[in-house]
């Protein structure tokens, strides 16, 4: 017997394989059905367990190729004998969402795993976890305890995509040919990093389709891709960190992995990406309306550390005046926060630049008719704060090592219960003035010396620090449902799905130079969705990418996704400003097909004209992006336009058909860039 899990236009098709080794896959196919499979040929060095594609593997079970379940129980006995009885398999299906569920058992009866595959025919992703559970007297160490893994039906060699970088330099994108052997990415800071973001695209032949796998966590990971040779099944696996972490479970005790989800796109990366964001949109965001996705006007770069209420008031009556929504304050307006090197951890308005609060600033900005909003940091601590003063076992120490200070600040231990409630009401006293609408939760460093020697389950820190971090801002969610919440870590060092499906935008990168977020904004784009993607206008050059660019093509750059303002407005002439306003009008005519629409690529922003194109079914808007010595008069051809409809452009009606042949691109709105916007007509 077989299970067919269905999305929009694919179909996961399980199976049991004999003598109880449990579910496998029978094919990832599209919507024509699955094809039979069959285990790999015997050979004598490998076992029945090894050679067919298991949806979860466990060392002991498993013998000669790597397991997603590594564990030792209190008699230090290694690995396990699982059994998975096909009378503990589970299937539902509504129609819209499948969900199968298997249950196997050791042989010992010391532990259970639960194993889950979900789907709907809302999007195109399919989702897996697993639980284990401690079923025995025993103390259990869990080793390794990756998500289930995805047995592809492809042969190498294959082609790996992943998003890599650094600081200023996030989701570049970077391929691997791999032929045979075994590839691996992931972060052990404690966050995800800026290394690279856990998601990974696996294409075989120009004829196969392409699988996107991604793993929903926070904390530190590692994603495997694995191709043994001359077979015709490519693994990836992935989960938590196992070079460090040990999971303890006593006795009753269970712990879920993480979801891995996975993408078939038989339509290339192109189609990757539309059926990522489709997931994002359509299940993740807790909604699409503008409330969640407003015209931020952030401080920093007018006042870094120098925060004066005269001058936020001056600075907000500029941004109402060009028609941002939040203002929000960014770093410096907590006690003690005069630079980099105190005050984190305290955190209520500084007396000495507010007297009486943040009420009176609050005030101002509102009657502007602007939101309000505060940058905060959570998880860190100043050594110079009352905080660390009074609480200095809250932080991470590895027994009497002297403390690393990064960025001149300890990091909170986010698996204590202590500290998470003390988080929770810190927060909650901040947001009970109900005026302040908006909050950037940054995260400035990685973790060092994580654990506590202390505890037996120290070695689990960077799972109870994700946990903490997710069980916050699910509070934020839950009981400040119009408080909207930014996810940053020094740019792009933590943006994952789980990431986005507990805040409403995230902050992709600090490099806020033109040309260079532009690449950086290309990379993430094929992964997350714009709806997603906080993109400020500043005055900051680029590092890498030189080029000159216009304040035209700067709003661009940040219109590209949702629209911040971050430059020092003080600084700009009255001539900058009308023409801001003009822009940032013009953005909120557009946002709903910025953010909604299907994203398609014009080339790459190193070509001499590279265009961004958003298309809904009532508009297709292209954003243009020129360089110098780019060809006079070049021609772009939409691929989002309706077959058959009449669109308007320019006051002028044309065919879609006629307009897929190519519209020419005037760069009317500036040298270097141009805004196109085919409404329909009919």
């Amino acid at each position: 017997m077989s299970w067919a899990l269905r999305t929009a236009s694919s179909v996961y098709t399980l199976d049991l394989a004999p003598d109880g080794l449990g579910p496998v896959l029978q094919d990832w196919s599209g919507a024509d059905g699955p094809r039979p499979w069959h285990p790999e040929p015997l050979a004598s060095f490998t076992t029945p367990a090894d050679r067919v594609p298991s949806e979860y593997t466990v060392l002991g079970t498993r013998h000669t190729r790597a397991a997603e379940l590594v564990l030792e129980d209190a008699e230090g006995v290694v690995g396990a004998r699982v059994r998975w009885p096909a009378e503990q398999v589970a299937f539902d299906d509504d129609g819209v969402r499948s969900r199968f569920t298997a249950r196997g058992t050791d042989h010992a009866g010391r532990f259970g795993i639960t194993l889950v595959v979900e789907a709907s025919t809302r999007h195109d992703v399919v989702s897996k976890h697993a639980v284990i559970t401690n079923t025995g007297g025993g103390t259990l160490s869990l080793h390794r305890a990756f998500s289930p893994g995805w047995e592809l039906p492809l042969a190498g060699p294959v082609e790996v995509g992943v998003l890599a970088g650094h600081w200023s330099r996030e989701f570049t994108p970077l391929d691997v040919t791999l032929p045979a052997g075994e590839f691996s990415i992931g972060s052990r800071q404690g966050i995800t990093s800026h290394d690279y973001s856990p998601v990974v695209s696996v294409r075989g032949g120009s004829d196969s389709p392409v699988f996107g796998i991604a793993l929903a966590w926070s904390g530190s990971w590692r994603l495997r891709v694995d191709v043994p040779p001359f077979r015709e099944r490519v693994r990836v696996a992935g989960g938590v960190e196992d070079e460090s972490t040990t999971i303890t479970l006593g006795p009753g005790e269970s712990w879920t992995t993480p979801a891995t989800l996975g993408v078939r796109a038989p339509d290339g990366r192109d189609g990757l990406r539309r059926r990522w964001h489709d997931y994002e949109r359509n299940e993740l965001a807790r909604s699409m309306d503008e409330a969640h996705r407003p015209v931020v006007y952030n401080s920093w770069y007018a006042t870094t550390f120098d925060v004066r209420p005269d001058h936020q008031r001056e600075l907000a009556e500029r941004a109402a005046a060009i028609g941002a929504e939040v203002f929000v304050v960014d770093d410096g307006w907590f006690a003690g926060r005069d630079d980099d090197a105190g005050g984190l951890g305290d955190w209520f308005p500084d007396p000495r630049t507010f007297p009486d609060g943040l009420d009176p600033l609050v005030s101002a900005v509102e009657a502007l008719g602007l939101r309000f909003g505060l940058w905060v940091e959570p998880e860190a601590v100043s050594p110079r704060s009352a905080l660390y003063r009074d609480h200095p076992e809250w932080v991470y120490r590895a027994g009497d090592r002297p403390l690393v200070t990064i960025r001149n600040q300890y990091v909170l231990d986010f698996g204590r219960p202590d500290v998470i409630a003390w988080t929770k009401e810190w927060l909650r006293s901040l947001l009970a003035d109900s005026r302040i609408t908006y909050l950037k939760w940054d995260m400035n460093r990685p973790v060092t010396d994580g654990g506590r020697p202390d505890d037996p389950r120290g070695r689990q820190w960077a799972v109870q620090h994700a946990e903490g971090y997710h069980e916050v801002m699910r509070m934020l969610a839950d009981e400040f449902p119009d408080v909207t919440v930014e996810a940053c870590s020094g740019g792009g060092g933590r943006i994952t799905l789980a990431v986005l499906a507990d805040s409403d935008v995230v902050w992709p990168s600090d490099e806020t130079g033109p040309r260079d977020r532009l690449a950086i904004q290309h990379g993430f784009l094929s992964a997350y969705g714009p709806h997603v993607m906080s993109s400020w206008v500043t005055d900051e050059p680029d590092r890498l990418d030189t080029a000159p660019v216009s304040l035209e093509f700067r709003f661009l750059v940040a219109m590209a996704g949702v629209l911040g303002i971050g430059a020092d407005l003080g600084a700009w002439s009255p001539a900058e400003l009308t023409r801001a306003a003009d822009l940032v009008g013009r953005y909120r005519e557009l946002r709903h097909t910025l953010h909604a629409g299907r994203v398609e690529f014009h080339g790459h922003p190193s070509d001499p004209v590279y265009a961004v194109e958003y298309g809904t079914p009532e508009r297709t808007v292209l954003l243009v992006f020129g360089r110098p010595g780019r060809p006079a008069a070049p021609v772009l051809r939409p691929g989002t336009l309706a077959h058959g409809a009449i669109y308007r452009l320019d006051g002028r009606e044309l065919s879609a058909d006629i307009a897929a042949r190519g519209v020419p691109v005037g760069f009317l709105l500036a040298d270097d860039a141009d805004l196109l916007v085919l409404d329909r007509v009919r």
